[in-house]
């Protein structure tokens, strides 16, 4: 369904039943990104017109810290190659932190925000609260965040809806492409067949591939449809036990990659499967390490892919399909 569709309220279109098999495109990748050189690579975001670094600053990043560490943790993004920012209400005080950074510099960077609201006056509400603390008159991506149920999606597009505010924000060009992120393979196919999003924000994983099929799926569909497709928890590794690390991680939900081979290898299998760009965790430490491996990025090759797969064999998913 299109938006004039979608505001004239004719009836969405059903989830399809058929999915197909990931398409191989490392030879493609390999051209775009040009090997293994030492410039933050950039890829087209679908039909949107925009090419987007390969890694994302993901807002978190700046959650928490004092505003002259937050202006220098952007301004050595940006100078490292980083147009790609990311940020949402639920991010603690990072909205307020990533605005002040980017006075002078939002000419330079594609902004991305977020509303978890479902109904279109909190949507409303939310969405001018962002332009003010980001310090803008317009996002360049506004996505409906954290689809995690059929329920939570519906409420979107009933009469009523938060996607009533985003398009009439985008009418007043307050945004200016529309996406949605998601946690659950089930409502992401739904909502890729309910409207014509610009882009989708899914974890895309190689622990998640192996060991819980969760993510291809996703990925093939948006990708025949020719959306922007952002990547989330490339860096991922299972599930918090009471490893001693997870104080030392705070802003990470999940336990994170921090053996550099490793991660490097984690970061290329997400890069490698098609996507524009992948945003690490929200940690200082793991956004360096993961800027240092894309610098050097090459596509998986297929026995590095067997390895590394291998290595997620046992390890539980931080996701998993839906019963």
């Amino acid at each position: 369904m299109d938006r004039r569709n979608f505001i004239k309220k004719t009836a969405a279109a059903g989830v399809s039943a058929a999915t197909t098999a990931l398409l191989a495109e490392t030879s493609a990748l390999a051209r775009e990104s040009g090997g293994g050189g030492t410039a933050l690579k950039r890829r087209k975001l679908g039909k949107t017109g925009e090419r987007l670094s390969i890694i994302g600053f993901g807002g978190i990043v700046v959650s928490g810290i004092e505003q002259t560490a937050a202006n220098n943790l952007v301004h050595e993004a940006i100078e490292r190659g980083v147009n790609y920012f990311d940020v949402a209400p639920t991010y603690g005080n990072a909205q307020e932190r990533l605005g002040n950074a980017l006075v002078g510099k939002r000419s330079r960077i594609f902004l991305a925000c977020k509303t978890t609201q479902r109904k279109r006056a909190e949507a409303s509400q939310e969405l001018e609260e962002s332009l003010r603390l980001l310090k803008t008159d317009h996002v360049d991506l506004y996505q409906l965040h954290g689809l995690t149920t059929m329920e939570e999606l519906n409420q979107c597009f009933a009469t009523g809806g938060a996607m009533e505010a985003v398009l009439q924000a985008q009418d007043q060009g307050k945004l200016r492409h529309i996406g949605f992120s998601a946690h659950s393979v089930e409502t992401a196919l739904a909502a890729l067949d309910r409207f014509k999003f610009d882009t989708v924000l899914f974890p895309i994983n190689f622990v998640l591939y192996t060991e819980a099929n969760f993510g291809p799926q996703v990925l093939a569909r948006a990708k025949r449809k020719g959306m922007g497709c952002l990547a989330l928890k490339a860096m991922a590794r299972t599930v918090w036990s009471e490893d001693p690390k997870r104080q030392e991680y705070a802003k990470c939900w999940y336990e994170p990659i921090t053996d550099p081979g490793i991660a490097s290898l984690a970061l290329r299998f997400t890069l490698s499967e098609g996507v524009t760009a992948a945003i690490p965790p929200g940690d200082e430490r793991l956004f360096r390490l993961a800027l240092d491996a894309a610098e050097k990025f090459k596509p998986l090759t297929e026995q590095e892919r067997k390895d590394l797969c291998q290595n997620a064999k046992g390890l539980k998913p931080i996701f998993t399909l839906e019963a």
